[in-house]
């Protein structure tokens, strides 16, 4: 074994046939901002053996104040997020195999990354999709460790299928706020403190240390300095509809697929295409120019400023319409322009 990994096997709890185990494990993480950023980088610099990262989104400068993989050249070469990390993460341990996706996350996607997955690590802004890694989870028998920041409060739980209650449990029983950083902001600690109880869970997880799993949702505010350990055990609910005796796994039903939805905070809508198909940039920046759009372009993405209106195209054939919170505003301008 690397001595790159010396300090960590003198941790008596890991030593060397846990660092071993870790070296034949693959996780997903789910999501680059935040919390991605820090869980992947904890877990290629712990040597992992594999890890999947999946984001829909690009570099921007706002991020940088958070997102610790990313710098000021990947805002200014305009980086989808999974390429950029991809190449930091490589420069970091090369030793470590990284799959890298520009693609957003929803039903179909999901039952492709997971397989050969031993956990997955939820580092994404929002519940929709968390209920689908939940209800995926679930369903293929693989745990998976939510967390959530928002200004200084931070939460985190581990959920192990047919063990400890799952998300739809625990929402339906707690109040776990929609604040978003985009509205409420935040402070970069936040991020670490809660990155750091996932990715030391994860590691229990994956070497196998069950002895001291963490069984508690752990919440915090570093601000007011306040810190708790909720038992959840008692909320697991037989009558659960995605972890119940008669679970149908709801939040995999297409009716719960939205294709087109609006960003959190952001006044920005995505839209999807029923199938992901391959988008020629060629093609749409032809379109573009000729309704008067000013297109710039590399080969992960595409860029037009149309009037009031920002458009981001992305290979996998979704588009950001930067501009507006108007679902019905930005399906008249997709389908006017680019179906």
């Amino acid at each position: 074994m690397s001595s790159r990994y010396s300090r960590q096997m003198f941790f008596e709890p890991i030593g060397e046939q846990g660092q071993e185990r870790l070296k034949n494990k693959h996780v997903l993480c789910i999501g680059l901002g935040a919390l991605g950023s820090v869980n992947a980088e904890n877990l290629v610099r712990s040597g992992v053996g594999e890890l999947t990262i999946v984001d829909r989104d690009y570099v921007e400068i706002s991020n940088l104040q958070r997102q610790s993989l990313y710098d000021e050249k990947d805002v200014a070469n305009r980086l989808p997020k999974a390429i950029a990390a991809k190449q930091r993460l490589e420069a970091i341990n090369s030793e470590v195999t990284i799959n890298a996706f520009v693609s957003d996350v929803g039903v179909e996607e999901l039952a492709e990354l997971i397989r050969g997955v031993d956990l997955i690590i939820d580092s994404c802004d929002n519940f929709q999709t968390r209920f689908i890694i939940n209800d995926t989870a679930i369903k293929y028998d693989i745990p998976w460790i939510f967390g959530a920041c928002v200004g200084s409060y931070g939460l985190s739980f581990t959920i192990i299928p047919g063990v400890t209650p799952c998300l739809n449990c625990l929402l339906d029983s707690l109040e776990i706020g929609g604040a978003t950083c985009d509205t409420q902001g935040i402070v970069n600690p936040v991020v670490h403190m809660v990155t750091a109880y996932q990715t030391t869970e994860a590691l229990k997880l994956l070497i196998g240390d069950q002895t001291t799993f963490r069984s508690t949702l752990a919440s915090f505010d570093l601000w007011k300095n306040e810190h708790s350990y909720l038992q959840v055990d008692k909320l697991k609910k037989e009558s659960c509809a995605s972890c119940g005796k008669k679970r149908v796994y709801p939040y995999l039903n297409y009716h719960f697929q939205t294709k087109v939805a609006v960003l959190c905070g952001r006044n920005t809508v995505q839209i999807r295409p029923p199938v992901t198909v391959e988008r020629n940039f060629d093609d749409s920046e032809r379109i573009l120019v000729m309704w008067g759009g000013h297109v710039s372009k590399n080969r992960h993405l595409l860029f037009c400023s149309l009037g009031k209106f920002r458009l981001v195209l992305f290979k996998d054939g979704r588009v950001f319409i930067h501009g507006t919170s108007s679902l019905l505003e930005a399906k008249i301008l997709y389908y006017q322009l680019l179906d």
